[in-house]
């Protein structure tokens, strides 16, 4: 989309993980080029003339082989919002060399995360956190909850908080989904953390963790909740 010209397209032609790069002027034209190529990742702006990024992102999510999202933008204000749609990273103009490389290894080990070997990654005990400069492991055991803040992915663990860039959708993929349940479009929680359950407002329920932390569930997932709870 927009942000693929000028400085966005040259530094994604420098990197060597890059084999083509295709450009779309419009929505329809964006979508017509995702089902009819093999799009793996795409670098998309909010604001696109009359249209919005945002409902590319949502028709996206209805492709069965559909691309990982990157929103490249200048309006920092809606990074929430696009984490919520299951970005895999959000970009500031202007951009830089590093951190675009950056989100396009993030696009790289995702995809390699979704083949059928990668599926297994789950059953590692382990998974790494970068934060603060530094790459921290943990043991998933460990985890409580997972919630997006500011754009940012908070891992709450036992003993520890982390703050880091990761997008939740590519964290989830690397937990256990039987012992790992995302509760609302920005929460996932350790079932074996879940210490208490109460109905809140508009059939909504709110759960208490091990760590007396409280984390809301939205009606979409009350019924999930319940099964994997044995409510």
């Amino acid at each position: 989309m927009n942000p693929c010209t000028g400085e966005l397209k040259y530094l994604l032609a420098q990197n060597k993980n890059v084999g083509s790069i295709l450009e779309a002027d419009s929505i329809g034209n964006a979508k017509q080029l995702i089902v009819s190529k093999q799009i793996d990742l795409i670098f998309l702006d909010i604001q696109l003339g009359d249209e919005n990024g945002f409902e590319l992102a949502d028709q996206i999510k209805k492709i069965s082989k559909r691309p990982q999202i990157i929103f490249a933008t200048a309006y920092d204000q809606y990074a929430l919002d696009a984490f919520n749609a299951n970005a895999l990273d959000y970009i500031l103009k202007p951009f830089e060399q590093s951190r675009v490389d950056e989100a396009i290894e993030k696009g790289a080990s995702t995809n390699i995360e979704g083949s059928d070997d990668a599926n297994k990654s789950h059953n590692n005990p382990r998974i790494s956190i970068t934060s603060e400069d530094k790459t921290r492991v943990i043991n998933k055991q460990d985890i409580i909850t997972v919630y997006v803040e500011n754009g940012d992915l908070i891992v709450v663990t036992k003993r520890d908080q982390f703050r880091t860039k990761q997008a939740l959708v590519h964290f989830q993929n690397l937990l256990d989904p039987h012992q790992f349940l995302q509760v609302h479009r920005s929460f996932l929680i350790n079932l074996n953390e879940v210490k208490a359950t109460e109905p809140s407002f508009n059939h909504t329920y709110e759960l208490t963790m091990t760590d007396d932390n409280k984390v809301p569930v939205s009606r979409s997932f009350v019924n999930a909740m319940k099964r994997a709870l044995g409510m």
